[in-house]
């Protein structure tokens, strides 16, 4: 079922892309006053804006429903793998939460570094750098 609305949810998308492509724009009615308006006649003579506004708004309608309804059912489906009760078997007491939050925490070790950051620099102390004093 997720996968047949996933399907039409992706057609109507696409649909919806091509039809918003075919549409005119509102600069598009000034052509149309110097003989640029034969077009508009394979739609009839009011032209394809209301055919093609009415399909889209039908068509984004549609796409609402459907991402609606992938995002319950996707929703159901993540609700039904994992529920609370598999993390946590039994309560935790005031004492084990109090004990928890008492107990010392020690801070991680640095690590060790076995070789020198820069060899060229063992055993130079930092006045002695070359250039140092420019």
């Amino acid at each position: 079922m997720q996968t047949l609305l996933l399907t039409v949810h992706i057609l109507i998308a696409v649909a919806m892309v091509g039809l918003i492509l075919l549409q005119q724009g509102k600069g598009a009615d000034a052509g149309a006053t110097f003989g640029g308006g034969g077009a508009n006649t394979v739609f009839g003579a009011t032209g394809s804006g209301n055919f093609l506004s009415r399909t889209t708004a039908i068509l984004a309608t549609l796409f609402f429903i459907t991402s609606l309804s992938l995002a319950v059912m996707a929703k159901r489906q993540v609700s039904s793998e994992f529920t609370l009760g598999d993390a946590a078997s039994e309560p935790v007491t005031a004492e084990q939460a109090a004990a928890a939050i008492q107990a010392p925490v020690e801070p991680a070790a640095a690590p060790v570094v076995d070789e020198p950051i820069a060899p060229e620099l063992a055993g130079v102390a930092p006045g002695e750098i070359a250039g140092a004093d420019e």
